[in-house]
């Protein structure tokens, strides 16, 4: 692997499983030191030891300011500043319109919304001129999907902060993007009663013929965290094998 990272600070919010864990793995392998969050100790624990080197993990819950000051604390204790910030936690639930409930709202706006917006704006002060931002979306945010519109319409609302997030900062030369994946198979599909034989119907929808996987999201957020990517600004980089563009 490349050491196109060295020296840089990153931390990786919802690092400890599926899709940020891999993206942690990656950015550490090619030089970066990483920082990852996650609420569970026990699998934070387990997600130390498989990415092996150039990582601190820290629990939190993101949902709770308390725990993003204490994360943010010790970020600027330990390295005073942060490269590229990864906000990848999120959750949702299949519930259909009809069907909705206070607490399916507030729980899914808490982590998605909430969580995503104090973990950007409380980095802020760690964040130097040329820092990257990359915000986990997803197709759901473009793509009606049955029973999933409340998360869906968290994900489309983070494509809309990267757009205003991205002018409110343009003095400090910040760079703010989302990458939005498709179907890509994680431990969190199997929480959701998800499965590859439950996709089928889906598959031959998409161009490339096949899901995607977790490896091929965190090289697209490699990307953007790099400075291959200078002068890519406010867009959305969409890893779904075609789906939504054909």
């Amino acid at each position: 692997m490349s050491n196109r990272f060295e020296r840089k600070f990153m931390l990786v919010a919802g690092g400890n499983s599926g899709i940020g864990l891999t993206m942690a793995r990656l950015l550490a392998s090619e030089g970066a030191s990483v920082f990852i969050t996650g609420g569970r100790q026990a699998e934070l624990d387990e997600a130390i030891k498989e990415i092996g080197t150039n990582v601190i993990g820290i629990q939190g819950d993101v949902t709770k300011p308390a725990d993003l000051d204490r994360l943010f604390a010790q970020i600027q204790e330990t390295s005073g500043r942060l490269d590229v910030v990864v906000a990848n936690a999120g959750s949702g639930k299949f519930v259909p319109f009809g069907s909705y409930t206070e607490e399916h709202l507030d729980a899914t706006f808490a982590v998605n919304i909430k969580g995503t917006v104090f973990t950007v704006q409380k980095a802020l002060p760690l964040l130097p001129n040329g820092a990257s931002v990359v915000i986990i979306g997803s197709i759901a945010g473009v793509k009606g999907m049955p029973a999933f519109g409340v998360y869906a319409a968290t994900k489309a609302a983070l494509r809309s902060f990267v757009r205003t997030w991205s002018v409110d900062l343009k003095a400090k030369g910040i760079r703010f993007n989302i990458v939005s994946p498709g179907y890509i198979p994680t431990p969190g599909y199997d929480l959701a009663g998800i499965t590859l034989e439950s996709l089928e119907p889906v598959i031959p929808q998409i161009p490339l013929g096949r899901v995607g996987t977790t490896h091929e999201i965190a090289s697209a957020v490699a990307f953007l965290a790099s400075s291959e990517s200078s002068y890519v600004q406010a867009s959305e980089l969409v890893v779904d094998g075609g789906l939504t563009e054909v």
